[in-house]
This record gives structure tokens, sequence and C-alpha cells, in this order.
């Protein structure tokens, strides 16, 4: 007893024509061939299903099975008996490009162009031009459209022709086993049409390589590994497509001053002993070429931090700033006067710890000093 069709195809009597060839794709997918060779049962299946969508996808062939069941297509191309022929399915309607990725082609998009490929390019943008903000001119090669041929590949004055292997549909059938199948034409590319004379300045590329000189706008508070696209400033799309993009990859040189981390500026300030021990006041640097004034308490201890809110980088996109971060650091002098040594070791005694001068002495005529 054959198969009844729709539950072959695994939907309802009152399924839509495009819910059965949505059933259908899935199927024969699964059982093709090609996905299962020498698999005589999987074959058989896929005939089935083949001889089942070639009825319920006809409204004819559907209306007398229904009544009729399989009796009523014999010899109308379905049902037993009638060959199981794949002569009468077109695949590529059904599959479409998953179909045809089977054997290496694309499914044509006639008509419609190509993006252009996206280009990546770098650049290095010091500390004070992140913090402002700053307009850096750029060169790079890229493939833009033919001035000769505006892009359309062909000689000025001349036309496109009819492709001889597709006669213009863009796509050509051919054998594949017990069925037949379409696929894109690989002469015109799936288009139809064929340039009759290229153009001798792209040779029908409709494309050409050319040097390109843009301004690349950096604004305030970008930071290092920042991207930036700009639209559009890619390779050129072909057959009218869009051009592709280009992504601008910020770098930040190194500043003698100030480490960064994140929004916030971190300022390493040297300080003597006396001048911590006793407070003081500082005047800081800043990127917006202010000076920032701090106090620094007595007794502050080596490595202490003290934040000026504000006076870091802007943030990007947003309103505000971050905060520069002032780090205090002793400063040892490397050599001492006499009387120097001699006041320190005064000082020294009134902390109660015992200086050795003759010993020092010993060291300054090692390491010198006055």
């Amino acid at each position: 007893m054959p198969s009844d069709y729709y539950q072959l195809l695994g939907v309802p009597r009152n399924a839509t024509a495009d819910e059965i060839k949505s059933a259908f794709r899935r199927a024969a997918l699964k059982y093709h061939p090609d996905r299962n060779p020498g698999n005589k049962q999987a074959e058989e299946k896929f005939k089935e299903l083949n001889e089942a969508y070639e009825v319920l996808s006809d409204p004819k062939k559907r209306q007398l099975y229904d009544q009729f069941g399989h009796a009523g297509v014999q010899g109308q191309g379905g049902g037993p008996g009638f060959g199981g022929g794949f002569e009468n399915v077109n695949f590529g309607d059904v599959f479409g490009d998953i179909f045809e990725s089977f054997f290496g082609g694309g499914r044509a998009q006639r008509g419609r162009g190509r993006r252009g490929a996206d280009l990546k390019y770098d650049v290095e943008v010091s500390l004070e031009d992140a913090y402002h903000g700053t307009q850096i001119p750029i060169s790079f090669e890229r493939t833009e459209l033919c001035d000769a041929c505006g892009g359309a590949g062909a000689k000025p004055g001349s036309g496109l022709k009819r492709c001889p292997t597709c006669k213009g549909s863009g796509r050509v059938q051919f054998a594949q086993g017990f069925f037949s199948l379409t696929q894109t034409c690989g002469q015109c590319g799936g288009e139809g049409q064929m340039i009759e004379t290229p153009c001798r300045n792209c040779r029908g590329a409709g494309r050409a390589r050319r040097r390109a000189q843009l301004t690349v706008r950096i604004p305030p508070g970008v930071q290092d590994g920042t991207t930036l696209r700009i639209q559009e400033a890619g390779e050129a799309g072909s057959k009218g497509g869009h051009s592709g993009d280009l992504y601008v990859l910020v770098r930040m040189k190194h500043h003698s001053h100030f480490e960064r981390q994140g929004n916030d500026l971190i300022y390493d300030c040297h300080l003597s002993f006396p001048r911590l021990a006793m407070g003081c006041t500082l005047e800081v640097p800043t990127l917006n070429k202010e000076k920032a004034k701090i106090r620094i308490p007595a007794g502050t201890q080596d490595g202490a931090i003290f934040r000026v809110r504000e006076k870091g980088m802007p943030k990007l996109g947003q309103r505000g700033y971050g905060d520069l971060l002032v780090k205090v650091l002793v400063e040892i002098p490397k050599s001492l006067t006499t009387k120097q040594r001699e006041l320190l070791a005064e000082f020294a005694k009134t902390l109660g710890e015992k200086v050795d001068l003759e010993e020092a002495s010993i060291f300054k005529k090692i390491f010198g000093g006055e």
C-alpha cells in the first residue's frame, strides 16, 4: 500500500502550498543521495518524497488525489507506475541557494550589486590630541569606481549583450544522476548579460586601484584600541553595490609625564623628605595647560595619592572628565654636603637614632659628594 502523501511530507491535509513546499524541502535535503551516498533506502525515500511533492504541488493533481487517492493520479505524473522521474520538479525553485550549495554554485542575485570589502587603518594619537580632539589626514590605497566607465565595466558608448550560454536567463540546467538541476550561469555570473566591449581603463572590471586621501576626526576622550568607523570609505562595490567601510584603529603614544588609566590621569610627583614631613602646597600640570593646586599635609607618606576632581581625560561621547591622580614619591638626594650630613645626624639624634659621621665620610669618598 503506497504511503499517504500528506503523512509522507508530514503536513495536514489542509496545508498551504508554501507549507508543502517547505516540508518537502526539509525532508528532501535530509534524504538527498549526495548526503547519503550508497544508501538505497535513502534513495527510495527521496523518490517517494518527490512523488508526493509532484502531486501535492500541482492543484489539479492534488484535487484528484484528495478525491480518489492514489488511483486518481495514476498516469497523471504521480502514484505507482508513473515512472518516478524528477524532470518535472523545479529544484532550483524548491531548494534555492541551499540546494545549489551541494554542487558548489551560488544563487544569483540578478540585478543586485555586491558590497565592497571593509578596510582597516591604524593611527597614532598623542595624549594631548586625545584630550582636545583633532583631525588627522591619512593616505591609503583602495579600489574605486573607474572614472572612464563609471563602474559599468563597458567602453563608453557600448552596451551589453545577451549571454550566449544561458540565453539571458542567468541560469543553466544540467543533469545530475537521475534528476536535473538549475544553477547560476558561470559565464555571466547570473546576470544574463555580458559586456560587449570592455572598458580599456579597467578592462571590464568597473573598478581600479587608487590612493585615497581622507581626514579622520579624532573625538575628545578617545582611548587606545578605540575603533572609528567611516561609512562607505572602504573598497568600492561592484555592479552598483555600496562601498565597504573604513575602520580606523587608534593607538596612543607614550607621554613623558602622565600615565592614563581609563579616564583618569596619573602624575608622579617627586618631593624631598622635609617637604613631605612638614607639608607644602604644590602646583601640578594638567592637559588643559592650567596648573592644579593641591595641599600636601605634614607627615605624608611615600606613595600617597591625592585626587584632583575633573582634571583627567574627557569621557568619550559623554559629559564630564576623569580625575587627576597625583602620586607622591619621596626623593632621596644622591649626595650630601658636610653641613647637610651634620644636620641630618643631629635630626637623627632627636629621633633616638645614632649616625656615624666618620662612616658616612668613608662612603662619601667612595661614592662621591662634597
